[in-house]
């Protein structure tokens, strides 16, 4: 996925969460960008969008994954156990930045793991941060960092 089409992605989404129909969203793309297709428009102009939803209360990030460490009912969740796991994490944190997820938060990525791995290993564990086998771990943030290359996600 490139990064316009993330981008793309990231506005539908904020259109939804504020209520936007697709007079409204065309009517705000005008307004920001002087378009009112975002297939005519530039990465820089779907920036601006994206902006502009924020400015009127689009929070990209709700799922409590992305509150400042803190799981689900406001409690600080401790740093994964390994250093590899806070990896897997970081990489699906900035996959979800960059809106190429339908589900950001650790239910997301406890899902695509059982998805995609529950063929290839004997048993998935109910949470990313059980894993233990460096082979596993391995598995994962190799299968995240190629959809990062093709969601356009620099990893830093």
């Amino acid at each position: 996925m490139t990064a316009a089409r993330s981008l793309q992605r990231m506005i539908h989404l904020g259109c939804k969460q504020l209520g936007l129909d697709e007079d409204a969203r065309r009517g705000l793309q005008l307004i920001t960008t002087g378009k009112t297709s975002m297939s005519d428009m530039t990465e820089p102009e779907l920036r601006r969008m994206v902006e502009a939803l924020k400015k009127r209360g689009f929070k990209p990030f709700g799922n409590s994954y992305f509150k400042g460490g803190k799981a689900a009912g406001g409690k600080a969740r401790p740093p994964a156990p390994r250093a590899d796991l806070r990896f897997v994490h970081v990489l699906w944190k900035l996959l979800g930045e960059a809106g190429a997820l339908k589900r950001p938060g650790r239910d997301g990525l406890n899902a695509f793991i059982r998805s995609r791995f529950e063929g290839k290993w004997q048993s998935v564990p109910i949470d990313v941060d059980a894993l233990r086998d460096a082979g596993q771990i391995n598995d994962v943030t190799r299968a995240l960092k190629d959809m990062c290359r093709r969601a356009g996600v620099v990893i830093r």
